[in-house]
């Protein structure tokens, strides 16, 4: 990547932008810099987040894992969620009281979604999902598997998948705010979120985003 020609503080200062959510438009305003290279800078960082997150990818998760889809862009008008045309199908699974991880995928049949369940996931686990077909495979597998029907409750005891959901909506909200964003990028967006949300303190944040910004940028 190449070397930035930006002032050492200016960038400390656009980190310290990028970490609290601001847009790039917004933050060249208030640093008092070009809005293209607010945009590039950030464009930057994005792109580091995606290389250190997928040096993480190899990791597996074990004990309770929630499992879900989700439709990301697109027209707001028509059909919605899964099938909806012109959206970003995505797979998505967090580990309870841990990390999430997420995938672009082309569709959400079981075909697709297994083998990625069985490379994350570490058999004899334990896997909460909603009442997809998708899912079925998971019923003769090799993981303990529990499902809740939406179209009845949404929580049953420890059935639920309300935390993967929750990643969604708050992955959706942060990317709401840059009135859409380009489908060749949309990775880069989608793994700063899952960063974001696995490690959800501001100044881990910051320390992590200096130290790569240290490594590759000055």
């Amino acid at each position: 990547m190449r070397k930035s020609r930006l002032k050492e503080v200016t960038q400390r200062k656009l980190i310290e932008h990028f970490v609290a959510g601001t847009t790039a438009r917004c933050a060249s305003s208030l640093i008092g810099v070009n809005f293209k290279t607010a945009c590039y800078y950030f464009q930057r960082l994005r792109e580091l987040i995606f290389e250190e997150v997928e040096k993480e990818s190899k990791n597996v998760f074990c004990g309770e894992i929630e499992v879900d889809e989700s439709y990301f862009g697109g027209s707001r008008k028509g059909k919605r969620g899964r099938g909806a045309g012109g959206k970003v199908p995505v797979f998505g699974l967090l580990k309870r009281k841990g990390k999430v991880y997420t995938k672009i995928i082309p569709d959400a049949k079981s075909s697709t979604l297994l083998p990625i369940i069985k490379e994350k996931i570490i058999p004899d686990s334990i896997v909460y999902s909603d009442c997809w077909r998708g899912y079925n495979a998971l019923d003769v597998g090799d993981f303990k598997h529990y499902r809740i029907d939406h179209s009845v409750r949404f929580v049953h005891c420890k059935n639920h998948i309300n935390g993967i959901e929750n990643f969604w909506n708050q992955a959706k909200r942060h990317m709401r705010k840059f009135n859409g964003i380009p489908k060749h990028h949309f990775h880069l967006f989608l793994k700063e979120s899952e960063w974001r949300f696995n490690n959800p303190s501001p100044q881990l944040q910051l320390r992590k985003l200096q130290q790569w910004v240290r490594k590759n940028l000055n």
